[in-house]
């Protein structure tokens, strides 16, 4: 097997002469590796010396230490380089003009999950914004999408929908690297960003992660397996119910599953599932959702990846949960990313009529078949942005 080469190790590579003589920031965390799991930091330290001058953190912190959603990091200091860390998960989502003015260029090292509410996404989009308004250059150090890039799955979200779990309309699987996302960002939003893209080699839009050669290395606290980023663009829709996806586990969004749950008569009543089989399960979350109770579910085991839909995995569980359970069933109510007024899962799903359908029943045939039809104007909106064969 060929490893790929990411964009930090392309960087390594080739060297960027435009690099050289700038004031550098980075945005990163704890998964910002090389493929000797050498931190990004220490590499740009050696390559250009004394020229990394802060650190940028998302969602979570510079070193995955907090868990869950609305969990604001502070801002830090790194003991390594003695420079300063600003978290942009915080009182601030975006970068301020006077954190910009200490440097000429952002770097962005990020692995993201392929996912469109996974919010790396909303901090790079705020990155670019933000750098726009100041003339500062954004480099994007790139990484493979761990789903690939062929396959895209789930609803396109509504332009009304945004959120900071979903800043642009894509489909829950949008089948896209950060770069070509931060490309599409930037040039259909008229950002006019000074965009420079160190492309990954060897990578292709087929590639699912275990093809790459490369280490998994958590980029969440919540993502503890490459498993957990193949289930979450369904899995995730349970963030936005009172079903627990299995936070407080020790495999998130793998397990799901509440109390008032019956495993065998969901499982005698559910439609057949693609590339995968569901394990009957018992489990006892110590954090979130129906914390220290005893909660009855499945455990998820992806038997074919390349034919498996967690999206529509995750709906149809839901569809049918909802007929044999309406009594102890029910929606999250807000605030849930910061957003108060909405629903949470209609900011997941980008969509009310999606979950409306849900609700009363609609058969997912039909569903379905309008689904496929947003992800047919959205295959062919994308090709423009996409940078590997």
């Amino acid at each position: 097997m060929t490893k790929v080469l990411t964009g930090i190790e392309v960087l390594k590579e080739k060297g960027i002469n435009i690099l050289k003589g700038k004031r550098l920031g980075l945005l990163c965390n704890s998964a910002s590796l090389d493929s000797s799991l050498t931190h990004s930091k220490f590499v740009l330290n050696s390559l250009f010396p004394n020229s990394l001058k802060i650190l940028f953190s998302p969602q979570h912190g510079i070193s995955l230490t907090e868990q869950d959603n609305m969990i604001e990091s502070t801002d830090g200091y790194d003991e390594d380089l003695k420079i300063p860390v600003f978290s942009l998960y915080s009182k601030t989502r975006s970068p301020t003009p006077e954190m910009l003015d200490l440097i000429d260029t952002l770097i962005v090292d990020l692995q993201d999950v392929g996912c469109r509410v996974y919010t790396f996404s909303s901090t790079v989009l705020s990155c670019l914004r933000e750098c726009a308004k100041v003339g500062k250059e954004v480099v994007i150090l790139d990484r493979p999408n761990p789903m690939g890039g062929a396959i895209v799955e789930g609803n396109v979200l509504e332009d009304k929908m945004r959120s900071f779990v979903g800043p642009f309309p894509l489909p829950m699987r949008h089948g896209l690297t950060m770069a070509e996302m931060a490309l599409m960002f930037n040039q259909v939003m008229n950002i006019d960003c000074e965009l420079r893209i160190i492309k990954m080699k060897g990578w292709n839009r087929n590639m699912l992660w275990e093809d790459t050669g490369l280490y998994w290395v958590m980029p969440s606290p919540n993502m503890p397996t490459v498993r957990t980023a193949m289930v979450y663009p369904g899995q995730v829709l349970w963030e936005g119910t009172n079903i627990s996806e299995g936070r407080g586990t020790c495999r998130p969004f793998e397990i799901f599953g509440s109390p008032y749950l019956n495993t065998k008569i969901i499982r005698k009543e559910l439609p057949p599932l693609k590339g995968c089989v569901l394990q009957e399960i018992h489990f006892r979350p110590k954090f979130n959702k129906w914390a220290n109770e005893l909660c009855r579910g499945f455990f998820i085991h992806i038997t074919d990846p390349k034919h498996f839909r967690p999206f529509m995995m995750t709906l149809t569980l839901i569809h049918t949960i909802i007929r044999l359970f309406k009594e102890d069933f029910c929606w999250r109510d807000p605030p849930y990313e910061y957003e108060y007024n909405q629903l949470p899962i209609d900011i997941i799903i980008g969509s009310n009529k999606l979950r409306k359908d849900i609700e009363r029943g609609k058969d997912l045939t039909l569903i379905r078949a309008e689904i496929d039809s947003q992800l047919d104007q959205y295959l062919e909106f994308r090709k423009r942005y996409l940078l590997y064969e």
